[in-house]
């Protein structure tokens, strides 16, 4: 790994804590930032708006904690308004970049995406790092415009790139995602649950494998991963349907499950199927994911206190 300490803005998030830990694990000084409290398990943090921070803030963060490695796990995620998402998704990325290229020694730059920036595909297709991009929902079209910009430093000389990650599940996931929605239900003793027809796959890949990916591209050469998009996720597509009928089995609970159309659809329902290529992730960082689905669902339900069956 580049010698020196690993920031991760968006640290207290979701994706952001369990980088942090994992950077930690592999012995890197970390410093994170948030705009909210920060987590008092990481020994250097920051409390900062990255919304509204201007370069100068930035640059300044930069040049005061010495970061050999700076990771993007900030972001707006489905149940944002499209302003909110345009500030930190495109409009905050925008500037980070051009911070990162002014800056004496640079650090550089992990960039997280989303694999839904690449589009809709058909079923049984695998999407590898050569799809042409096109995003549909406005989430998707804004990650992608995220994602762009670090590509375009990237061909000016800055060290970045892109993980365009598969949907992350497994310990403490939001109930914004479908797997953290049906855990809360079971943790809180509903009977029936009411949902979207459960028609997609979906390529899950389990946050604690993310991190270790991050922690692989942090220490992988630049001549390998520089100015790049990288896969990362299972590398398999699961039934939704298959995806809550183990949550609710794991759990041991009843839950009924009606499935009802919406009076609109979700923009998630724009790609009915993902599957993700994962070689690129296995030859440049040495990677592939070790959680089995099993595992990152058990671990699930055990943090929110919907212990799993035995055996």
């Amino acid at each position: 790994m580049t010698s020196g300490p690993v920031l991760v803005l968006g640290g207290s998030g979701y994706l952001g804590r369990h980088i942090c830990a994992a950077f930690v694990c592999a012995g890197a000084t970390v410093v994170q930032v948030s705009r909210n409290t920060p987590d008092r398990t990481v020994p250097g943090a920051v409390r900062m708006d990255l919304a509204a921070a201007s370069p100068a803030e930035l640059a300044r963060l930069c040049a005061d904690t010495g970061a050999r490695v700076l990771v993007n796990a900030a972001g707006v995620g489905w149940g944002g308004s499209d302003r909110q998402m345009e500030q930190l998704n495109v409009e905050f990325v925008g500037r980070l970049t051009e911070v990162v290229a002014g800056l004496p020694r640079p650090p550089r730059l992990i960039q997280l995406g989303s694999a839904y920036e690449y589009g809709p595909s058909r079923h049984g297709e695998t999407i590898d790092e050569d799809w042409p991009p096109a995003p549909e929902s406005s989430y998707a079209r804004m990650k992608l415009r995220g994602s762009q910009a670090v590509l375009r430093a990237a061909e000016q000389g800055v060290d970045g790139v892109v993980l365009r990650l598969s949907v992350v599940c497994g310990p403490g996931t939001p109930r914004t995602s479908l797997p953290g929605l049906v855990a809360a239900r079971l943790a809180a003793g509903h009977e029936e649950l009411r949902l979207a027809p459960l028609r997609d796959y979906r390529d899950l890949v389990d946050v604690r494998d993310v991190a270790d990916a991050v922690v692989a591209t942090a220490r992988a050469p630049a001549s390998l991963v520089t100015g790049r998009v990288v896969n990362i996720g299972r590398g398999a597509a699961v039934p939704v349907r298959r995806l809550v009928e183990l949550l609710i089995s794991y759990s041991g609970r009843p839950l009924r499950v009606v499935e009802e159309r919406a009076a609109e659809p979700s923009p998630r329902s724009d790609m009915p199927w993902l599957q993700l290529d994962v070689t690129r992730a296995r030859d440049l960082l040495g990677w592939t994911p070790r959680r089995t689905l099993e595992e990152s669902l058990k671990d699930l339900l055990a943090e929110v206190g919907c212990g799993p069956k035995d055996g």
